[in-house]
């Protein structure tokens, strides 16, 4: 519990930005009476994010949104926040993972913050009779916001979503910056092995993929993208990257990263042609994108140590890392994003809380953006934070930006 302490006041001393929001949000109160339910990555800076809503008047219940990213620490030390139930624990089993889903959602939230989803597919699938109790939710990762789109093409998304994974300030920090810095980090840490040099294939060239892909190349390694969009291919090719198939990348591939939210990314025929030694991880959300259950049938020898399953296919040794599961924070030393990127991060979930819970019940089921006023605030006061001051517009120029008749 005291290691719980001390990681979330480091923490704390690195989150200016939801610091400010958190004053704003004790002198005003703006939750009370609200009931929070969360799944996300129950680490220190997740912590900071639940001690903000509640001292907004917020009841938190939270769980984690992955098997292996919870820091028990941490989550005693949560547990014993005034007005914040966790129930999350590292390495529980799929039925513990979705029994403590079923706790948070047993505390009848009205607004709900996922990371992946699965309170609201919970919801929609098993709780059907408690959907008329959710105000709203917000959703922070880009496999949840693919997931929540296709309920609502389907007309089946029943309340309010606000998609904070696809506003400016996340995609352009959070997952360039905080996927790139952390899941190299990580493979570093767990396998000791050199970047520079090496080929490095990175699965998909969103915007999570073009962070892992600068954050290798400026180690020195020579990154390869694969793509199934030919405009982010093309990109990709201009950035500096080699293009190509993954069938041809995993013949030649030292360490791959999947980052594209699909599943199936690296199966049997990849393993089959990867030569001995390779390293393989997984930067999206769910443990997916790696097809472990093809590795565990086909395997002729199999070795486990910490962070790293290694399995023996043809001959030639194939290193799966974190169980392919998240590798930035499923790694027994994995500590997940920086934690200035996730001040930038949490501080859009708790004004996106506190927008939802007022404007929620106006709003149909769908999913909607983050205001870009919200995004402005974020942006303003981490600049702020740092001393930075920028220009603002005169009137002359507020004019002619909003005029069409003025000419040339």
């Amino acid at each position: 519990m005291e290691s719980g302490k001390l990681k979330m006041g480091w923490a704390r001393q690195y989150m200016p930005v939801l610091g400010a929001i958190r004053k704003i949000f004790e002198a005003e109160k703006p939750l009370t009476g609200v009931t929070v339910g969360m799944a996300l990555h129950v680490e220190a800076k997740t912590a900071v994010l639940v001690e903000t809503l509640a001292v907004a008047g917020a009841e938190v219940y939270i769980t984690g949104c992955n098997p292996l990213s919870t820091q028990d620490d941490v989550a005693t030390a949560l547990d014993l926040v005034k007005g914040v139930h966790c129930f999350a624990k590292r390495a529980c089993s799929v039925s513990e993972y979705y029994e403590d889903i079923d706790k948070v959602l047993d505390a009848n939230p009205t607004i709900t913050i996922d990371d992946g989803m699965d309170l609201i597919h919970r919801l929609h699938t098993e709780r059907r009779e408690q959907l008329d109790n959710i105000t709203g939710g917000c959703e922070e990762t880009t496999t949840g916001i693919h997931r929540l789109r296709a309920m609502a093409n389907d007309g089946e998304l029943k309340f309010p979503v606000i998609a904070v994974n696809d506003t400016p300030m996340k995609r352009c920090f959070d997952n360039v910056h905080g996927t790139g810095e952390s899941a190299l980090s990580s493979i570093m840490v767990t396998t000791n092995a050199l970047i520079g040099g090496k080929y490095f294939v990175v699965a998909g060239y969103g915007y999570c993929g073009r962070g892992l892909a600068k954050m290798a190349h400026g180690l020195g390694a020579k990154v390869i993208v694969t793509e199934i969009d030919p405009r982010r291919a093309l990109e990709a090719h201009m950035d500096g990257y080699h293009i190509m198939s993954m069938e041809e990348a995993a013949k030649i591939g030292d360490i791959f990263v999947t980052t594209t939210g699909n599943t199936s990314i690296l199966t049997g025929r990849h393993f089959l042609a990867m030569k001995n030694g390779a390293i393989l991880s997984n930067a999206g959300h769910f443990n997916v994108e790696i097809d472990i259950p093809w590795l565990e049938e086909h395997k002729e020898g199999a070795e486990h140590r910490d962070g790293i399953d290694t399995y023996v296919i043809n001959g030639n040794a194939i290193h799966v890392l974190a169980e392919g599961r998240l590798v930035n924070l499923a790694t027994p030393k994995g500590m997940g994003h920086p934690i200035e990127v996730m001040d930038l991060s949490f501080a859009l979930q708790s004004l996106c809380t506190e927008y939802i819970n007022e404007t929620g019940p106006s709003l149909v089921g769908g999913v909607y953006e983050v205001p870009t006023e919200i995004d402005i605030t974020v942006a303003s006061l981490k600049l702020s934070s740092l001393g930075v001051e920028i220009d603002t517009l005169t009137d002359e120029q507020e004019l002619y930006m909003n005029s069409w008749d003025i000419g040339t």
